[in-house]
């Protein structure tokens, strides 16, 4: 419970993004320096395997279907929270002030997008499961059809997800002002300026996490370990290292994804220091998303291919196929 009288439980008027608002303005320009080649380079990557995808028929497989949905989900991500975070290294001191709604609405967006991609990432190690588990059933278990279905199931759980939680924590009242000691309007840093008992905000949250973090984290890591059991005990060397190539790619995704979020959400309040969030949020925000059309077009042929194909649209010759066991 808050000291604040009841009388000052206000919503406030507007909403202040301290980011580091406090920091010297040549460390933050230097930032701003850094931080927007690695924003362009994470968007043109990500735009390049969802265009890939689209065009390229030999990648018209379910697995380049669920890669190219989650780079479209990168994409709107990075828009979501990168642009005003960089836009606040330049700002004079003093953060930058949004209204209420605007704020609500980026951490619902966070939410929804953030909770596609976890869903995304178990939709994606279901379809390698049953790729390489049960290659007989696979063409008749994962059609076109299946792979709509759940990418529609994933994106209508995050937006739900973000609805409930986004409503639980702007219904409280707010006595401490506005201001969001973030880089954005991130649940934590939101929740902290409630007064009154926040227990049961706290308590969803912890919960939500639990829902879409550690429970589908454990499921992708026990179908990836039966799926590297199959590699390893069937099919000839190339088949193997082909097939175990495709399943590290996306096992490294998945503990990148889970890993960060787990280590920033799956925490009670009363552990967390904002200041280490704002950092961390960094890597979070800029190299994590990096790193995924890294991880796949640098070790996957089938990417590679289909970008030779687009680029030199002329050249004669077939491309490989897509990745199969």
């Amino acid at each position: 419970m808050s000291h604040w009288p009841v009388s000052n439980w206000t919503a406030p008027q507007e909403c202040v993004i301290l980011g580091f608002s406090g920091w010297p303005q040549g460390l933050r320009v230097l930032l701003f320096a850094l931080l927007l080649p690695l924003y362009l380079a994470t968007l043109a990557g990500n735009l390049l395997i969802l265009g890939l995808a689209v065009v390229d028929a030999a990648l018209h497989t379910p697995m380049y279907f669920f890669l190219g949905a989650l780079s479209a989900v990168e994409v709107a991500y990075t828009l979501v929270l990168t642009p005003r975070m960089l836009a606040g290294f330049l700002l004079p001191p003093g953060g930058q002030a949004v209204l209420p709604s605007t704020c609500a609405a980026q951490m619902g967006l966070f939410v929804a997008l953030g909770g596609s991609e976890c869903l995304l990432l178990a939709a994606m190690a279901l379809d390698r499961y049953l790729a390489i588990c049960r290659p007989l059933y696979y063409p008749q278990l994962m059609t076109a059809g299946l792979c709509w279905c759940l990418l529609a199931c994933c994106c209508v759980g995050g937006s739900l997800l973000a609805l409930g939680l986004t409503t639980a924590i702007f219904q409280l009242p707010f006595c401490r002002g506005g201001f969001v000691n973030h880089v954005f309007c991130d649940l934590p840093a939101v929740l902290v300026l409630a007064c009154g008992n926040r227990d049961l905000q706290e308590h969803v949250l912890l919960a939500a996490c639990l829902l879409l973090l550690v429970l589908p984290l454990a499921l992708i890591l026990l179908s990836y370990t039966r799926v590297l059991v199959v590699i390893l005990g069937v099919g000839g060397a190339t088949g193997r290292r082909k097939a175990f190539h495709t399943v590290a790619s996306h096992l490294t995704v998945a503990v990148l994804h889970y890993g960060c979020a787990t280590a920033m959400y799956a925490r009670p309040l009363s552990s967390r220091s904002l200041e280490e969030d704002k950092l961390v949020s960094l890597i979070y925000i800029n190299l994590t998303p990096l790193l995924y059309p890294a991880i796949y077009t640098l070790r996957n042929r089938d990417m590679q291919g289909a970008l030779q194909r687009v680029a030199s649209p002329r050249t004669p010759g077939t491309g490989p196929q897509a990745d199969r066991p």
